[in-house]
């Protein structure tokens, strides 16, 4: 895969857009050093961190790593055609998520997840509004949901509305795979 510089895409977007690095601080609610530290590729963001400041940019992951992919028409993809959220985050390969077609035309994002052993969303707990619903194809993950902590192996599944504070983890020494969907789109 091509070297992806994180850090000179979102600087050339935020001064494409007009704002400073602390306005587009202000309008993520992320702190302002933490724009810089990316801008320089002095850090690493999550992805949780990465969408978050995207917001604030009113853009998605996948307008983000793959600007020039749009092609709302295309009805059927094959496992090559999925859009690459996450593998471009410098030190994100131990989660994966893949979209598949364009989700904003549709308003679904439909998404192909994998987490590696001791992979993790993060402490700081992800909520959007959003209501997202997936099942569980490999492996077994951890989901919390609020204050509700669940262990789902293959087959199970869960549905909730995203506002709710939520958090995957992969607790096993093997990859766990999940197909998922949210509307609207999130990442």
């Amino acid at each position: 895969m091509e070297d992806f510089d994180v850090g000179t895409r979102l600087r050339g977007l935020r001064l494409h857009r007009g704002l400073s690095q602390r306005q587009l601080a202000e309008a993520a609610g992320v702190p302002h050093g933490q724009i810089s530290m990316i801008e320089t590729n002095r850090c690493s963001p999550s992805v949780a961190s990465m969408r978050k400041i995207l917001s604030g940019l009113s853009m998605s992951m996948a307008e983000f790593f793959e600007p020039d992919q749009a092609d709302s028409a295309q009805v059927f993809f094959t496992a090559a055609e999925r859009r690459d959220l996450t593998s471009r985050l410098p030190g994100a390969a131990r989660v994966r998520i893949a979209q598949v077609g364009d989700a904003r035309a549709h308003n679904l994002q439909v998404l192909h997840e994998t987490y590696e052993p001791g992979a993790d969303t993060g402490r700081a707990m992800l909520a959007h509004a959003s209501t997202e619903g997936g099942i569980v194809v490999a492996g077994e993950i951890e989901v919390t949901v609020g204050d509700q902590v669940r262990l789902l192996r293959e087959g199970d599944g869960y549905l909730f509305d995203s506002i709710i504070p939520h958090r995957f983890r992969n607790l096993s020494d093997r990859p766990a795979v999940i197909i998922s969907a949210c509307t609207p789109p999130y990442l």
